[in-house]
């Protein structure tokens, strides 16, 4: 709600892949530009912002029904602006404002910088303002930010996706792909660094693309080199690659570099050679394979996670086998698993030989319980080893209860442990013994064998004390933007199924 000071408040309501989740965080930071606030649990916020997604079917009906329970709420604040952004609102445009009238705001993937000013345009002419552009004004990282963490950052590297999956709309909504140049990817990660950040995920639609729009197909391999040589950042991240795109060099920048950590999500989708052709995904099962195979040869502590999607148009039970069966050669640590969900305005949403829904279900509960099988047994190494865990925040959601708290190994693990007697923050380092695994979580019940506090965490802390932000120049009237909530985003990579 609007404060005592009269400022505005708003809310980000987040759907969709890290993409959108860092999208997020720029108009979090172009609203409170603008002079808004973030707005408590409390009562109706003066804005609610969907930043949405157009991955699955039903995308369109979360949405809708979401927007018919803000109605009332419109109805009885005054002034209250609802706008619509991202994948669903590039591809909707005017249906949107069409089923929903009190939309004030639509707005696309490629002018997130303009919503400010047509908030307050819609608010000056009383009508709802939709501008949806066909190609990128401004890319996103020049934007200002209110990231969620104090300790780690994404940073994107490149917009877009070149590749034509016949079961993905991303390109068609965010565009071909372009790349910033790489002495502005690394200025931005050297002044997040500054601020106090120790890990940061590098993104893309397809991140190992990155360098075909600066003629250099090594580009990715050397910016993680060069990142790498930036004092003070710990962990480098990236998602997500193509196995099309995934060359040696990679490979070795990421064995080489001592802070480019040993993790990996490499997009699988189908292990069957037919449904990868029918799927427009240029790579076969053997290729596929045969980079997991490289990568634990120059890593073999790795960490490989996937996406798999089941039931794709003209599935065969040999071909679903053939994917059970590349889940058992790659032993991937775990796995983004989704029944296939017709996109409208992709080729596989009008193929023939729809798979069964009965039928995807049951191949589906298969490949879990395979996964989870392979996932438990992977964790169970884990069993013995000790690890630097970065202490998180809200990653654990029983921690209050069991008197444990929760951070990510370098592998990005999930690991609950014994509080430490001595103080620590998000931000920091401890180190554990792992003492029980769990298929999506390991435990270290012992005692801490150290904790290192972090500049991460310091920054963390003067985020804690310092005081809510007085925006100045924007009261009660004008318009104001949102930070991200716990978004529902996909766990899997950047691209919404690459």
């Amino acid at each position: 709600m609007s404060g005592d000071s009269g400022l505005k408040s708003y809310k980000v309501v987040t759907y969709g892949c890290q993409m959108n989740v860092h999208d997020s965080e720029r108009l979090s930071g172009l609203l409170e530009d603008a002079g808004y606030v973030k707005a408590t649990s409390d009562g109706d916020p003066d804005l609610v912002v969907f930043n949405t997604c157009a991955v699955r079917e039903n995308a369109d009906n979360k949405l809708y029904g979401n927007l018919g329970q803000l109605a009332p709420a419109k109805t009885r604040h005054k002034g209250m602006q609802i706008a619509v952004g991202g994948c669903l609102a590039q591809k909707d445009r005017d249906t949107i404002v069409r089923k929903a009238p009190w939309v004030d705001v639509v707005f696309g993937t490629h002018n997130i910088g303009h919503l400010p000013a047509l908030l307050e345009r819609a608010r000056i002419e009383q009508q709802a303002q939709v501008e949806i552009l066909e190609s990128l004004e401004t890319f996103p990282s020049t934007l200002p930010t209110r990231r969620e963490s104090a300790y780690a950052a994404w940073v994107a590297i490149s917009v877009g996706c070149n590749n034509t999956c016949t079961f993905c709309i991303v390109p068609a909504l965010r565009g071909k792909e372009e790349d910033r140049r790489p002495g502005d990817v690394l200025a931005e990660i050297e002044a997040l660094v500054g601020e106090g950040v120790i890990e940061v995920t590098l993104l893309g639609q397809n991140v190992n693309s990155y360098g075909s729009d600066l003629g250099d197909r090594e580009a990715f391999s050397k910016l993680l080199r060069a990142a790498g040589q930036i004092e003070g950042l710990e962990r480098i991240r990236f998602t997500s690659p193509h196995p099309r795109d995934f060359t040696d060099d990679v490979i070795a920048a990421m064995a080489e570099t001592p802070n480019v950590m040993h993790q990996l999500h490499m997009p699988l989708q189908s292990g069957s050679d037919t449904v990868l052709k029918a799927m427009r995904r240029s790579y076969r099962q053997e290729r596929f394979l045969g980079i997991i195979r490289k990568v634990r040869e120059a890593m073999p502590d790795a960490a490989i996670s996937t996406d798999i999607i089941v039931g794709f148009p003209g599935e065969t039970e040999e071909d679903f086998e053939q994917t059970m069966h590349t889940v058992r050669e790659a032993r991937f640590a775990n796995a983004f698993t989704f029944q296939y969900s017709k996109r409208p305005g992709t080729p596989a949403a009008d193929m023939a030989d729809q798979v069964p829904k009965a039928v995807v279900q049951e191949r589906y509960n298969r490949l879990i319980a395979l996964q989870e099988e392979i996932s438990w047994e992977e964790n169970k190494k884990q069993v013995g080893r000790t690890l630097e865990i970065l202490v998180a925040e809200g990653e654990g959601k029983k921690d209050d209860r069991t008197d444990r708290l929760s951070g990510r190994a370098p592998d990005n693990r999930l690991v609950h442990f014994t509080r430490p007697t001595s103080p620590v923050r998000p931000g920091d380092v401890v180190t554990v013994e792992i003492t029980y695994a769990a298929p999506h979580h390991l435990l270290a019940e012992g005692p801490t064998l150290a904790v290192r506090r972090t500049r991460a965490g310091d920054a963390w802390e003067r985020r804690q004390a310092a005081p809510a932000a007085k925006p100045a120049g924007v009261m009660l009237g004008l318009p104001g933007i949102g930070a991200p909530q716990p978004s529902a985003a996909a766990p899997a990579g950047a691209c919404c199924g690459d």
